[in-house]
């Protein structure tokens, strides 16, 4: 008879919390908490409204984001078992959420606003990822340049994203950052600034124009 070998339930501390995942879903990287201290500074000055976290993996970067703000997290991934991970981490984090499952295009509603998105997409050029086998593909693999779901999360955020809002946009590296600058002019955002943490790249992101 053939054997199911379920997944082990790991843990790992972010932000002084626990974070569930297994190995399905992506670790948690360290260093991404500065990408949430950064949201969390953001928020000070943010407009009212709710926040939205695209390719949110295990959750742990958007909660920690709003984790005693009252902020609402809207958070979106294509998998399924990502999904269920972020629900189980806002549950023991007691942060209200909202978890949708389903390409990011297609998971915000057309009317749908957020004063902050986060945007945490896979950067690894295709050619790279057999170098990380421990890491599931999906949550990797950005396509040939590995800007590909990058360029998506730009789209969303430019439909969404408040006239006053933010976005913080994670990357491989300030190079990146560069290559997907003009990516981000023709849809009408600009890069504010960029930061170079020890394992990746965030981008600040806001509308060219306001009113």
């Amino acid at each position: 008879m053939l054997q199911v070998t379920e997944p082990q339930e790991q843990e790992t501390t972010f932000g002084g919390r626990p974070i569930g995942y297994d190995e399905r879903v992506l670790t948690p990287r360290p260093w991404t908490e500065g990408q949430s201290l950064w949201a969390r500074d953001l928020l000070e000055e943010a407009p009212a409204g709710p926040v939205l976290e695209l390719c949110s993996g295990a959750g742990h970067i958007g909660l920690l984001a709003v984790a005693g703000t009252k902020r609402l997290l809207v958070q979106v991934d294509a998998d399924l078992h990502a999904c269920v991970w972020a629900s189980r981490n806002a549950r023991a984090w007691g942060v209200a959420t909202d978890i949708r499952h389903g390409p990011m295009s297609e998971s915000v509603m057309v009317d749908e606003r957020f004063a902050l998105i986060l945007a945490d997409p896979p950067y690894l050029p295709s050619t790279d990822v057999g170098r990380f086998p421990e890491d599931p593909l999906t949550a990797i693999d950005g396509g040939d340049d590995g800007l590909d779901l990058a360029r998506e999360c730009l789209d969303v955020i430019a439909r969404h994203l408040l006239r006053s809002g933010v976005a913080l946009l994670q990357l491989r590296d300030e190079a990146q950052g560069r290559d997907l600058a003009s990516d981000a002019a023709a849809r009408g955002l600009t890069i504010a600034e960029s930061r170079q943490f020890d394992g990746g790249a965030v981008l600040l992101l806001r509308r060219t124009t306001e009113g």
